[in-house]
Order: C-alpha cells, then structure tokens, then sequence
C-alpha cells in the first residue's frame, strides 16, 4: 500500500473529526482537566512525519495507527472507539513541546503516544507533570528517570548492555571507540558501558559525539583508524546512522575484525542505507523482525499487508505495536469508571500480554518494562540473526548506573 503523510495526517484527523461529531460528549472535571465520559476515546500520536528522525519516527506513527484500527475493528474499547489525534513536531523539540500541550490541553486527549529521542521526550514532560496526563514512550531509552506521567516500554541500559558488553569483549576484544548523537541518551548509555567495561576490563581508545543529523564523519573515521578499537560502540540516531555505515564501508573497515555495535540500529535503518552497508555490525534489542513466535508472524504479516511488502518492523515499532494493546487493557480493566490518566495509569500497572517479542509486563514500581533481550547480527539481506536470547523475561532497572538510587511507587528513592 502506499503511504502518503499528509494523506495519513488529513485522513486520521478528518475520521477523528466525523468520529467526535456522532457521539454526545459529557465532561468531567479532575485536576482541572476535562475528558470525555461518552463517545470516542482520544489519544495523542506524536511521531515527527519530517526532519532527521523521520527516517524512524515514520514507522512509529504507522505501528500505532495500526494497533489502533486493530482495536477499533474488534470492537473498540468497551464499546467504544479509539480517535487518534496526529501532530507531526518535525524532529524538533520545541516542536514536540508546543504539539503536546496541543492535545492535552486543546484536544483533552487521555494519553499520548510519542517520541523517538530523549531530546523530544525531555521536551515535553513538563507538560504531562504539570498537566498530570499520561505519555506512552516506546523507544529504549537511558533511564534516570522515574516520572508517574510516563509509561515506559523501550529497553532501559541494564535490559540492553548487560549481556553485550561482556559478548563484545569475548568475541573481538576490549578495546571500545564510543560514538554517539550530541544528547542524553548516547551520553548515558556510554556512561554505563563505561561501568561495564571496567567491570569487566575492556578499556575506552576514544568517546566522540555529533550533532543529532550530522552525515560527515571523515574526522571519525580518521580518528577510528589511528585508534584501531577492536569494537565501535554506536549511539548514533536518525539519518546520522545511515551516512556513518556508509562512510565505514567506504572506508575499507571490516566488520569480522572491528563490528560496529549499536544500541540503535535498526531494520528500519538497514532499509535505508542498504543490506551491504550493514552487513556484519550487531545490535542488541529486545525485538528483531526475524523472531519466531505466532504473535509476531501476526503482527509482520498485518504490517506488511496495512502499510506495503517493502515495509519491515523492528525494535520500537513493536514496542509502539504492544503499548496500544497495553493501553486497551488498561481502559478496560477500569469499565464504567472515569476514565482520567491518573486511572489509566494505575491500571495500567502490572499489565501484562504476548507481544511480538514474547510477554511482556508493566512494573508497578516504576512504570517501565519487562522485556526479553537479544543480540543480532545485520546480513546483507537486510534483516538479522539472532545470535543470543535471553531465556528469561528482564525486569527494568532503570537507575542501574546509578547504585544506591531506585524508582519506586513513591518516587526517586535514594
């Protein structure tokens, strides 16, 4: 099928418009915030349709989208329909910021669904704390965070990096050259592969990072050729990914002797630049498109078939996927009862269902994930190979560089 944004943006809006109109509303107030106690259910969709993470985002809002039409096909929510309200913020986090206080306050949406980057989802919880509404994130992220606004269900660093460091040094060596995209996240996430690395006496040649989009990485290169790292530990994010597998290949590097790993590559991105490019690199996740299970032969298939054969999922695209279905469980388990984000949240925890990647579960104590880790191998056809499952679920521990600090039902306790 083809895919046109703004024919997405017009065609879910005007569907949210025509759907809104039919039912009478009734309003409640709580915390001086209305939502709606009849009719349509309105969520927030705030995935960036344009600028350097687009390349990403796009799939986000697609997965969601789907999820939606799936639950509103089967019957909706206790009868009642899911209305997607779609903002694009363009990859800006100002952008992101403005849009959200859009669909809480103007649009009086229940939850939001959204963001890729820290960066973007930094920007935009002020406005879900101080309006106290419920955001969706679905994007592995660095921890050190412990908001009762968010529902976290991406990889925190423990769920990622636990199994790979000590995989990476017993494979190729302990010699790490850290790249990432200038923000949060690569910052944090190198910060614990630090601790692992001295943990487990691998040793940092070089840390370097780059402006979120950047595509020119002579200087990079350079300096990885004059460091000679046995393993090139990526954060790098968005279009920047693509041009840095590129200019690797150009350069001459080989992969069996010196991987590129990253925490943030993609079936998405591999799409992008080519299976050559990425042949040889690995990534760990929680998710790959190439996973066996009756839940995600369902949910390629119905990808495939809603958005085009050419179309692949992958890490935060399933997490999109499930956290809608989370989201449905949630307002169904709350029935008749007022339907405000304070009490979706709360219902929302301990949640648990079969996922794409296997079951997963919503951790009271700090709204994040249990998730299944994995390590995988690019090949040239453009998907992976999974090298390594984990055989248990991993509880999300999202201060796990950060000893003596833990998110609890009460907040950040020290």
């Amino acid at each position: 099928m083809g895919f046109s944004r703004r024919g997405l943006l017009k065609g879910v809006l005007a569907a949210g418009s025509a759907g809104a109109a039919g039912f009478p509303q009734i309003w409640i107030k709580d915390a001086s915030v209305a939502y709606a106690a009849t009719g349509d259910i309105k969520v927030g969709v705030l995935f960036s349709l344009t600028g350097t993470t687009a390349i990403i985002e796009e799939s986000l809002n697609k997965a969601t989208i789907m999820a939606i039409e799936e639950i509103n096909a089967a019957g909706g929510v206790n009868g009642r329909k899911i209305t997607p309200i779609i903002e694009d913020p363009a990859s800006d986090p100002a952008t992101f910021a403005e849009k959200a206080r859009k669909l809480v306050v103007g649009d009086k949406c229940v939850s939001v669904f959204g963001s890729y980057t820290s960066a973007s989802r930094k920007a935009v919880l002020p406005v879900f704390e101080r309006q106290n509404n419920l955001y969706w994130y679905p994007t592995l992220y660095e921890g050190r965070e412990c908001s009762k606004n968010v529902i976290y269900t991406g990889a925190v660093p423990n769920q990622q990096q636990d199994e790979f460091i000590p995989y990476l040094i017993k494979n190729f060596g302990k010699k790490f050259f850290l790249i990432g995209s200038n923000y949060i996240y690569p910052k944090e996430e190198n910060n614990y592969c630090k601790k692992l690395l001295e943990k487990y006496g691998g040793e940092v040649v070089n840390e370097e990072y780059v402006p979120l989009g950047h595509s020119e990485f002579s200087s990079v290169i350079n300096k990885i050729r004059n460091s000679q790292p046995n393993v090139i530990f990526s954060t790098v994010v968005g279009d920047s990914v693509v041009a840095l597998h590129r200019q690797y290949r150009a350069a001459g590097f080989d992969p069996e002797k010196m991987p590129m790993a990253s925490l943030t590559t993609s079936e998405n991105e591999i799409a992008a630049m080519g299976g050559d490019a990425a042949a040889g690199h690995f990534t760990s996740a929680p998710y790959f498109m190439v996973h066996k299970s009756p839940e995600n032969e369902r949910f390629v298939a119905a990808y495939k078939k809603r958005w085009g054969q050419d179309k692949v999922t992958h890490f935060v695209s399933e997490a999109c996927y499930f956290q809608a279905y989370l989201f449905k469980q949630a307002v169904e388990k709350l029935g008749d009862k007022d339907l405000t984000p304070n009490a979706i949240r709360d219902a929302t925890m301990g949640q648990e269902m079969m996922a794409p990647q296997g079951r997963v579960r919503i951790e009271p104590e700090n709204l994040h994930t249990w998730l299944w880790p994995k390590i995988a191998r690019a090949k040239s056809d453009g998907q992976f190979e999974i090298l390594v499952e984990a055989k248990e679920w991993l509880k999300p521990v999202p201060y796990a560089a950060y000893p003596g600090q833990v998110c609890t039902a009460k907040g950040l306790q020290s």
